[in-house]
């Protein structure tokens, strides 16, 4: 599933870099992927993907 549209940001993607200790925050995990966000439709949806995967860890 595709989490960020202006930056192609795919949710396996999103959640490989939070587990690998890219970011613990959007802003932080889109870094750590050479990106930043944009029109910031897509921060809702991404914090729920690093929250998740931050409690499993």
């Amino acid at each position: 599933m595709v989490v960020c549209i202006c930056n192609a940001i795919r949710e396996k993607d999103l959640r490989e870099t939070v587990r690998s200790g890219g970011g613990n925050n959007t802003c932080s995990a889109y870094a750590s992927m050479g990106r930043r966000t944009r029109c910031g439709q897509c921060i809702p949806f991404a914090q729920s993907i690093i929250k998740s995967e931050l409690a499993t860890a």
